[in-house]
């Protein structure tokens, strides 16, 4: 099986998470870009999709001549159950993350599972720079190639995409009455958060699935998204936390002897190219983490085919009594839950770096505005005790696209400090849902903030889960986070068509 994309992202995502002096800290990136790459069946994505392109404006925001080049963004339209213009059928708009739109598509069979309900055009846009939305001409190598072409690659050039890209198809379709309500995921879930706040005449509400739109400095603790791992394992096995724990140091001890990262490398069943104590345990973090993340109660397809409750399975190969006292033997049976559940990888290429879902740029975004304190690990963390530093982040930016960081520009925009008192005076309907078990909860709305700014919390869901496609298996308590989404969703239509209705 080859482990490139997961390579790539550990490259990227050193420093978020790591505080361990024996790992290599390039640039962070942002985990949340991973959703489950779920098996669609009986449809194939030419049957959920149509591809198309609009010709989108480079800059919105400044009117020098540069500003008015144009670059060509996809997005994705299903029209199969949409009511119509002539009846103001809705609108539901994905908010496109950081990568191919055509992956997110794929994986929001939400919005396709309540289609034939609400009778929606379904319409998911890319995210500029990401996929085949990338601006100086299409060609990625020029778009990425310094400070000053990545420089129109920001939350607010994508939320203002989004807008013109959907005022002007409204248009087209004679369907300006049409409401839309915004969808998203992660960062996509917070891009959809703050389409609400920031172009209420475009939305009317907005459903932000796992959206740490709190996770910035001065707000949420740099130690909660590893104390929630932490939670997630050490709950599910004292002893599978306790080997976890000690794995960092032994891994560390075994590589500085004599053979021993032969012995490391037959232990963990890695391909014969290069291996080090710091790619190893960067492996084995990228399991744990993403595991973490996805630990769902269905199975799932993520990047390999994972169980049901993963989290527990990798547990359950920890504590188990054939392994005796090899740390090793335990951790490789946790590492194959998700690495080779399908039994099928006869080693892992630590050096591959591919990354088929073009996820690459959002080094860039987590070196300019999109700082999100998350490496804090604590004495009791089942990572090695670390402090976020932003000095660290801010050197790594400047020696890799020499910007130095705006930390608090995202709040400043967007808003986040006492956010309760602040939009429970302006704000409206936007539903926040959030698994306890994801990381990323910690910096995620788990209170209502007003009676249409709801939080939704399910103290077993992982990231974005209520975002997957429904399947008999759903417990009861996702069945009825969903329900609880649909009802929401159908008030405000109700609301939206009671106020267009002359009558009232």
């Amino acid at each position: 099986m080859a482990t490139g994309f997961i390579s790539l992202l550990f490259s990227l995502l050193s420093l978020l998470f790591f505080g361990f002096s024996s790992f290599a800290k390039p640039i962070p990136g942002f985990p949340s870009s991973i959703i489950q790459a779920e098996k669609i069946s009986p449809s194939t994505p030419n049957e959920l999709y149509h591809e198309k392109f609009f010709t989108q404006v480079l800059d919105h925001y400044t009117f020098r001549p540069q500003s008015y080049k144009t670059f060509q963004q996809r997005y994705l339209i299903n029209d199969r159950y949409w009511g119509g213009a002539e009846k103001n059928a809705p609108i539901f708009l994905y908010t496109g993350n950081e990568g191919d739109i055509e992956w997110f598509a794929q994986n929001t069979g939400f919005m396709f599972d309540i289609a034939p309900h609400f009778k929606p055009l379904l319409v998911f846009i890319e995210h500029r720079f990401y996929g085949k939305s990338m601006p100086f001409g299409g060609n990625k190598e020029v778009a990425y190639s310094n400070s000053s072409t990545l420089g129109y690659l920001t939350s607010t050039q994508a939320l203002a995409d989004y807008a013109t890209l959907i005022i002007d198809l409204k248009k087209n379709l004679s369907a300006t009455d049409s409401p839309v309500v915004v969808f998203g995921g992660s960062y996509g879930g917070m891009l959809a958060a703050w389409f609400r706040l920031k172009y209420p005449h475009v939305a009317i509400g907005a459903l932000a699935s796992s959206s740490p739109i709190l996770n910035f400095e001065n707000i949420t603790s740099p130690y909660s998204f590893n104390n929630i791992i932490t939670q997630d394992f050490r709950g599910e096995s004292e002893n599978c936390y306790k080997v976890i724990k000690r794995s960092w140091q032994e891994i560390e001890d075994t590589a500085s002897q004599p053979g021993g990262l032969e012995i490391l490398r037959r232990s963990f069943r890695i391909c014969r190219n290069s291996i080090s104590a710091s790619s190893l345990q960067s492996w084995l973090n990228t399991a744990l983490v993403y595991t973490a993340m996805t630990d769902y109660p269905t199975p799932s397809n993520f990047l390999s085919p994972m169980p049901a409750y993963p989290v527990k399975q990798m547990c359950k190969a920890i504590d188990d009594p054939k392994t005796g006292n090899n740390t090793f033997a335990k951790l490789y049976g946790a590492a194959s839950v998700y690495y080779n559940y399908s039994g099928t990888a006869t080693c892992f290429n630590l050096d591959d770096d591919s990354d088929p879902h073009g996820l690459g740029g959002w080094s860039w975004q987590a070196c300019t505005e999109m700082i999100m304190p998350t490496s804090g690990s604590n004495k009791d963390s089942i990572f090695p005790a670390s402090e976020w530093n932003y000095e660290d982040r801010a050197a790594s930016c400047k020696v890799y696209f020499g910007v130095e960081p705006r930390p608090n520009w995202i709040t400043t925009e967007f808003g986040g400090h006492d956010i309760k008192r602040v939009l429970k005076r302006f704000g409206s309907n936007i539903i926040f849902f959030n698994g306890l078990r994801d990381p990323w909860s910690g910096g995620g709305v788990l209170e209502n903030i007003s009676s249409s700014i709801v939080a939704i919390i399910a103290e077993q869901g992982a990231h974005h889960v209520d975002l997957r496609f429904a399947t008999s298996e759903d417990p009861k308590w996702l069945q009825d986070v969903r329900k609880r989404e649909v009802s929401i969703i159908a008030k405000w239509l109700s609301e939206y068509y009671d106020d267009l209705d002359p009558a009232n």
